[in-house]
């Protein structure tokens, strides 16, 4: 396929919008879109969810069931996405409150 045929008269506009939309994950094109984002499939965004929520649920166990005087433990920290900017630790996401430690605990005691 050469691309000048577009220029030529030879490809249309949209037969050239069909093969960009849906040319493979691994392409250069969509590697210099999209960078390491173009790397990740659903599978990878799902596994890392669930290895975030694993971890979230290992520290609400341990939390819940350390001693009282003993000092809190850190939250984990989520798997870094690609794409995904790295938020800051008292960046608040507006109109949802995370809840402190002491108030998990307070929940589940």
């Amino acid at each position: 396929m050469d691309l000048l045929d577009f220029h030529r008269g030879r490809l249309t506009s949209r037969r050239l919008a069909v093969l960009v939309r849906h040319l493979p994950r691994d392409s250069a094109t969509l590697r210099a879109l999209h960078g390491e984002a173009a790397d990740w499939t659903v599978t990878d965004h799902l596994l890392a969810a669930a290895v975030d929520q694993l971890a979230e649920a290992n520290w609400m166990f341990a939390t819940v069931n350390r001693d009282e005087d003993a000092e809190p433990l850190e939250y984990p920290t989520p798997i870094p996405r690609p794409g995904a900017r790295e938020a800051e630790p008292d960046s608040e996401v507006p109109g949802v409150r995370n809840p402190s430690p002491a108030e998990l605990a307070q929940f589940f005691t």
